[in-house]
């Protein structure tokens, strides 16, 4: 009894201190200035210009020019104070705006609902989230800088009021107005977000309004169009409902909106509006809590208001309970004419007039309205859509997707090689960007059907099914819910596979599935955005951490505040430059030399990609297939990467042999193939003939020798058209090479003559060697043996050798017209002739794949062998592989990898670091990594299309001026 007895006391005693201790938010660092001009103003206003400064009209820039005559004539007949902006577009606001200020003899306040951004209202501006996914960020600082980013859009456009931050604590789930519009069900989540986002506004210079209140949070019904209750006693409002109030005004905050609620726990009236009650207003907001600012009515239009009392009665209600601004009232002229009417019988008092005409002058002085400037329409669309924006909403959503379930740990996905995926789409909305960024982590099919019996039949191959639930990103009032076929179809697919569920709305959708008990992954995701989507699949994926927590509880699943975090698993994520130190702008240089190299015919496509700290920044396709093709480059088109197999493949394979002790790099070639024993190569070692410097001839045309004498074509002796046991090796399209030449590659290598001086000399040689006895120690083919040891979890699923039979030719880009062996078009089967007359699989040659898989191996390298949660290879092999051993004798070559040049001339830039690495391809590819700078970069082309002759890529430096162009692009 003691305890409750004191609390009584000390809830007495806290909210007159509150009232002492607030501030005046609308007085500005030079008040005496500020005071002067407010007396000023004030002292030259009529009666009915000072009652005309207590209105804000909407007024809409796609408005016909009659509704905007009826605006002008308002501004001139009642001298009204500002105007609230609805519906339209920047520019012609602007340029409306511009007009209207024109005609008004004190300039006008200018407010708008921009809770999510300009966008709420208007076309052609950002949408920023909603603040239920900023609810779900821990990281209080990312909402502020929200705030500060939507502060200067509106600043930019002549917004001085932002009708935002929403404070309603959303604890009602069937609430049909607020819901995204609030931050969460938690008073003190909600009040540190709706803090630091009023924070970050009013340091942009737009002043900040808390709604709805006393609280709207905990309604079923919308106050557009009734009265809705709030049954709660005075004690649960003062301690729910009132807390963000009483934070956000001690922490200077410049307006409220009260709202048109049926309170009667505070209101004695029978459903009396909240927006009207003297004792809401004054007692409480004024006088309770000490707020000094500016008090908006909600909409006077609403239902909740306008069916309340007659025309013009409503305004004089409003302006009596201690409102400062009528906003939005059905009719100026009749709400005017009541307030002075009522000002002449004496019911209001001129101190009581002067209160509220001051304040509203005093804001008008805070935003510069003393010194008005009109809204410059230069650049205006662009300084809406900034760069920054982008970057902010990654943050924003990378910090607020929120990990709800993993059985078993099953998020972020990882052994890549046990999945078979599919993604199934649920919802009216579209998924195509989070399909496109699963699909950059490893094979993802999508299953449609139109009935469950077939979709359940073609699901069978797939062991693991990620379910996308996609609604309208539209607004937050959009329909949410799941349907009941799509319920009935979730539940079906859980019964029978591994089942992510990825719902891209908002939290209380979840609460309608009939149970979650099968299903092994939840994400939510909040909103079904194009960044959303895509930062979602890389979250699944691992290469972003799960960070977001619940901001309100989900039926009896999930309480507010749940959240499964896990750190990234260092794959290749996807980003903007700038988030990674490198300017865009910079960056897009890297287009006009792309497409220079292409309609100068130096290669009829390109795919070009850049990397940074982990994450893709660039990755952009150029060209066709071939010239005057119809096929475009795309980005899952893959290209004959010719030599880049030696560091793709075979280096790989070998790297882990050395780990395991059962070759070191001093090991001799007379050691790991018997045969080499008595043969002039029997010392050289494997660091030797790796690092192009143990006299080998650089190639052997081994097809010229199964060349007819005469035609100069295959001859029948070593091929024929059709397979058969003895023509068992593919070498085309429709000719096969006899069975047991394959052996005669090996001898005529074993046999070759050294060259005469021992110098730096590139090889195909050793990949010839080291493939057979890889295959040999394994008694496993090549292409087996890098799929199952490497590119199956790395999820390079792009990445194979002999794609002819497995992938569709329409996305296998080709090679050459050969009119010296083949004699038919290059396409889908290796371009290097000795590579396809050992069945297409070459440790030197052989292996197509796509910019993206090529970039995730040479991330794996500048991992020092880790990549997706797994590790390949130990940083001392990466190290140890990746050095120069003979740069004393002008070498500059690491053990299988190329390095920097050590003069003037050489693979590179000249600008990397000598601890890159990288390798070349004759058919115009490259890739380079940077353990510095930590960069990757990828550039596959087909300059051999149609022939090969000679190589302007390398002869006009394409692929290094590029290189020299992503170095001063970094910024850091």
């Amino acid at each position: 009894m003691r305890h409750i007895y004191i609390t009584i006391i000390t809830c007495l005693f806290v909210l007159p201190v509150i009232a002492q201790n607030s501030i005046n938010p609308l007085l500005t660092k030079d008040v005496a200035a500020q005071q002067k001009w407010v007396d000023s103003v004030y002292a030259s206003l009529t009666l009915k210009e000072k009652v005309g400064q207590l209105y804000m009209v909407q007024v809409m820039s796609n408005q016909n020019q009659e509704t905007k005559n009826k605006v002008v004539q308002t501004i001139k007949d009642h001298h009204i104070g500002g105007v609230i902006y609805s519906l339209g577009g920047p520019n012609r606001q602007a340029r409306l705006n511009n007009e209207l200020q024109s005609l008004s003899k004190i300039p006008l306040l200018i407010g708008m609902d921009a809770e999510w951004g300009l966008s709420m209202r208007l076309d052609s501006t950002y949408a920023f989230p909603w603040n239920m996914t900023l609810g779900a960020i821990k990281d209080n600082k990312l909402v502020e800088q929200a705030g500060r980013q939507i502060g200067e859009h509106c600043k930019r456009l002549g917004v001085h009021f932002n009708f935002a931050p929403v404070v309603d604590i959303n604890t009602n789930p069937k609430n049909p107005i607020i819901g995204n519009r609030s931050f969460g069900e938690d008073r003190d989540n909600v009040t540190e977000k709706a803090l630091a986002f009023m924070k970050g506004m009013q340091d942009a210079g737009v002043l900040a309004n808390a709604k709805h209140f006393p609280g709207h949070g905990d309604t079923d019904q919308d106050s557009h169009k009734t009265l809705p209750t709030i049954s709660f006693n005075e004690k649960r409002i003062d301690s729910i409902e009132l807390y963000p109030y009483k934070k956000l005004i001690t922490e200077g905050l410049s307006s409220v909106m009260v709202a048109h609620l049926n309170v009667p726990s505070l209101e004695t009236r029978e459903n009396y509006p909240s927006s009207l009650s003297k004792h809401i207003v004054t007692d409480i907001l004024k006088e309770r809590l000490g707020f000094k600012g500016l008090i908006y009515t909600d909409a006077l239009t609403m239902k909740g208001a306008a069916d309340f009392s007659e025309t013009g009665d409503i305004d004089l209600a409003a302006f009596k309970a201690g409102n400062d601004v009528m906003l939005m009232s059905e009719n100026v002229g009749i709400g005017v004419s009541k307030i002075i009417e009522a000002y002449n019988k004496g019911d209001i008092t001129e101190a009581r007039l002067e209160h509220s005409v001051k304040k509203i002058l005093q804001a008008k002085y805070k935003v510069g309205l003393h010194n008005y400037e009109p809204i410059g329409l230069y650049n205006l669309s662009n300084d809406l859509n900034r760069l920054k924006d982008d970057i902010l909403y990654e943050e924003l959503l990378e910090n607020a997707i929120t990990v709800l379930k993993s059985k078993e740990d099953i998020l972020p996905l990882r052994r890549l090689e046990t999945k078979n995926i599919a993604y199934v789409k649920l919802g009216d909305d579209s998924g195509a960007p989070f399909l496109d960024e699963l699909k950059k982590y490893t094979k993802v099919h999508e299953i449609q059907s139109d009935n469950l019996f077939s979709l359940m039949n073609k699901l069978k191959p797939y062991n693991t099914v990620i379910v996308g639930f996609h609604r309208s990103n539209d607004n937050p009032w959009k329909s949410y819910k799941f349907s009941s076929k799509e319920l009935i179809w979730l539940n079906e697919m859980a019964q029978s596979h591994t089942v992510i569920l990825d719902a891209f709305v908002k939290p209380y959708a979840l609460s309608s599935l009939n149970t979650i008990e099968n299903i092994e992954g939840i994400v939510l995701s909040y909103q079904n955005s194009e960044i959303a989507q895509r930062k979602s699949a890389q979250l699944i994926f691992g290469s972003l951490a799960a960070k977001g927590t619940l901001p309100v509880s989900i039926g009896n699943y999930f309480k507010a505040d749940e959240g499964i975090q896990y750190n990234e698993l260092k794959n290749l994520g996807y980003t903007i430059p700038e988030r990674v130190g490198m300017n865009s702008k910079k960056l897009a240089k890297l287009d006009s030399l792309a497409n220079y190299a292409v309609n100068g015919q130096m290669t009829p496509g390109i795919q070009l990609l850049v990397a940074r700290k982990g994450k893709v920044v660039y990755s952009k396709n150029f060209g066709k297939h071939t010239y005057g093709g119809k096929e475009k480059v795309e980005f899952d088109n893959i290209y004959d990467v010719a030599s880049l197999t030696k560091i793709l493949a075979t280096l790989p394979l070998l790297m882990e042999l050395e780990e395991q002790g059962i070759v070191t790099l001093d090991t001799k070639l007379s050691t790991i193939l018997p045969e080499y024993k008595n043969s002039n190569k029997a010392n050289v070692t494997l660091k030797s003939m790796l690092s192009h410097y143990a006299q080998l001839r650089p190639w052997e045309p081994f097809y010229y020798h199964t060349l007819d004498s005469v035609t100069k074509r295959p001859s029948k002796k070593y091929y024929r058209k059709v397979r058969s046991p003895e023509f068992d090796v593919e070498v085309t399209k429709d000719l096969f090479l006899r069975t047991d030449y394959q052996d005669s590659l090996p001898e005529i290598i074993r046999k070759s003559e050294l060259l005469e001086t021992k110098r730096y000399r590139y090889s195909d040689f050793p990949y010839y060697i080291l493939k057979k006895f890889i295959e040999y120690h394994y008694d496993r083919t090549l292409d087996e043996l890098v799929q199952s040891h490497f590119y199956e979890s790395l999820g390079a699923n792009y990445t194979l050798y002999n794609p002819y039979h497995k992938i569709s030719s329409k996305k296998i880009v080709p090679t050459e017209i050969d009119d010296y062996y083949r004699y038919q078009k290059v396409h889908g089967y290796v371009h290097d002739m000795g590579a396809a007359m050992q069945n297409g699989v070459g440790g030197h040659a052989g292996v197509f794949s796509n910019a993206n898989d090529v970039a995730k191996i040479m991330q794996m390298y500048l991992q020092k062998g880790y990549y997706g949660g797994k590790r390949y290879l130990k940083p001392e092999t990466v190290d140890k592989f990746n050095t120069c051993y003979y740069c004393r004798n002008n070498n500059r070559r690491g053990i299988g990898f190329d390095k920097p040049q050590l003069g003037d001339s050489g693979p590179t830039c000249g600008c990397v670091s000598m601890t890159s690495f990288g390798h070349s391809g004759f058919t115009g590819t490259y890739a380079w990594a940077d353990p510095e700078e930590e960069i990757v970069y990828v550039f596959l082309a087909n300059r051999t299309f149609p022939h090969a002759g000679k190589n302007l890529l390398l002869r006009e430096n394409i692929r290094t001026d590029i290189q020299r162009l992503i170095y001063e692009a970094i910024e850091d």
